[in-house]
């Protein structure tokens, strides 16, 4: 469910501050890890990195998600940037369904997954923080 707020500035350049480390650490990993088991602690690295930067962006805009299908429509909400496509938000609804898998059933990400989605997942992580930039200031 997704709840209006008062904007929260502050907290939306501190979740915006998080996800920028997330992806130096990202960056680090994957120069030097390869194998199944690493990708799916790869994919979890985007996927939160992703999730901080639209949470970012919801408290700017003064929104806020909870409940079951909070990170489902956290998600959702890039709908209300055009600058996000239809497959954009299927990419990253898909990446949320194999994170769970990981995180709640021990499912392995195999690396095929992120070497056909790393270029989309980084091109979606460079519109966030374009929006969030000029936004945050």
């Amino acid at each position: 469910m997704i709840k209006k707020i008062s904007p929260d500035k502050e907290r939306a350049k501190s979740l915006f501050k998080m996800a920028v480390e997330s992806e130096k650490s990202r960056k680090k990993i994957f120069s030097i890890f390869a194998n199944d088991e690493d990708q799916t602690m790869l994919a979890q690295n985007y996927y939160e990195a992703i999730r901080q930067l639209i949470l970012s962006l919801m408290l700017f805009d003064g929104f806020k998600t909870w409940g079951e299908n909070a990170h489902r429509e956290t998600i959702n909400y890039l709908k209300k940037y055009k600058e996000f496509t239809t497959q954009e938000i299927a990419v990253l609804q898909d990446l949320r369904m194999r994170r769970n898998r990981g995180m709640y059933e021990g499912k392995f990400i195999r690396k095929p997954y992120l070497e056909n989605n790393k270029e989309k997942l980084e091109m979606i992580i460079k519109k966030l923080k374009g929006i969030s930039e000029g936004r945050l200031g």
